[in-house]
């Protein structure tokens, strides 16, 4: 079946925290409904307890999980797996149950986009710790993604504020391994895997500064010779490709350049190296974007803020700002598909 707009697979996250009521929040939102085909994975009884929660009355057309998509995609579209043990749910708390929930919703809303009929992923905030109990091997996203869509493909985490973009080198492991781990190759695969991930947001010649690792970039090798002997060469040979770099800079100044509009994007060497300064600037409208796979997959950067669930005062922002993310990137996907067609 042909379809105009994009069509977004959405997987509902942990239910014990404010997951459920972003996603009945964000449902109701009039300037995004219009935007794409939605369809969920996930119990239509947590998106009762979320609309409950919201004041709201969830207006979807609820499928079973075996049944085809309706032909009449006009409004979203929820998949009822009935997959939530409520007996082992506690509000507020990483739960067995809430992990199984949450991983199989991600698993089915992967599948479907793997397909190629979605053409996006996005998901409300999971707890790390209940996919744990459901998951073992779930070191992160990416791990999860790649073992669901058998895929060995190079991604990364995008932290999104606005127009700005923060790239890693390094990623989820302990600072204690992070400089052994920062060679010239780590360094231009981040960047080229950064510049594909602009391009395809819509960027066109995306300004990428890169920070240094040590203080003060190094102090020219006063605090390390990283910054000489391995990024400043990986940064020369990513310009000679091409590509519009620049740094090494000391990290402590290098977000304030890129707030005030001299940078797209910062590639910073290791996770809280960036995160903390793009949590800073706007906790409450960051995005986390998974980047490197043929379909992008969006969610709020922000996690399951469990000590609020149910109060019915979760901070819509980052949710919405991470499903304009998804459907702006899967329409630019879709514009491409057609060119190349």
């Amino acid at each position: 079946m042909s379809r105009e707009k994009p069509l977004i697979a959405v997987a509902m996250g942990d239910p014990a925290g404010i997951s459920p009521e972003l996603l009945a929040r964000l449902l109701a939102e009039p300037d995004i409904r219009p935007l794409a085909t939605f369809v969920i994975f996930g119990d239509a009884r947590v998106l009762d307890m979320g609309a409950k929660v919201a004041g709201l009355v969830p207006d979807v057309t609820r499928i079973q999980s075996e049944d085809a998509l309706p032909e009449d995609q006009s409004r979203p579209i929820l998949v009822d797996l009935a997959n939530l043990d409520l007996d082992g749910l506690t509000i507020g708390k990483a739960t067995l149950a809430g992990g199984k929930f949450a991983t199989e919703n991600f698993r089915r809303a992967l599948q479907l986009a793997s397909s190629g009929r979605a053409d996006a992923v996005f998901f409300t905030p999971f707890n790390k710790a209940a996919m744990r109990f459901a998951y073992p091997g779930y070191d992160d996203e990416i791990r999860f993604i790649r073992d669901v869509v058998g895929s060995d493909a190079s991604a990364s985490e995008f932290n999104i504020l606005g127009g700005l973009w923060n790239a890693r080198v390094t990623s989820h492991m302990p600072l204690s391994e992070v400089a052994r781990n920062i060679t010239e190759d780590r360094i231009l695969n981040a960047l080229a895997l950064t510049n594909a991930a602009l391009r395809s947001a819509g960027f066109d010649n995306a300004r990428i500064a890169v920070a240094g690792l040590n203080p003060h970039a190094g102090d020219g090798g006063n605090f390390g010779r990283e910054e000489i002997d391995i990024i400043q060469p990986a940064v020369a040979k990513a310009q000679a490709k091409g590509f519009n770099v620049q740094g090494p800079y000391p990290s402590d100044t290098v977000f304030l350049r890129a707030k005030n509009g001299d940078f797209d994007a910062v590639l910073t060497m290791y996770h809280d190296q960036g995160q903390i300064a793009m949590k800073l600037m706007g906790f409450d409208r960051g995005v986390t974007l998974i980047g490197g796979f043929p379909f992008p997959i969006c969610t709020p950067a922000h996690g399951t803020a469990y000590e609020i669930a149910g109060k019915g005062i979760a901070n819509l922002g980052a949710t919405r700002a991470a499903m304009l993310l998804a459907i702006k990137m899967a329409t630019e996907k879709r514009k491409r598909g057609r060119v190349a067609a």
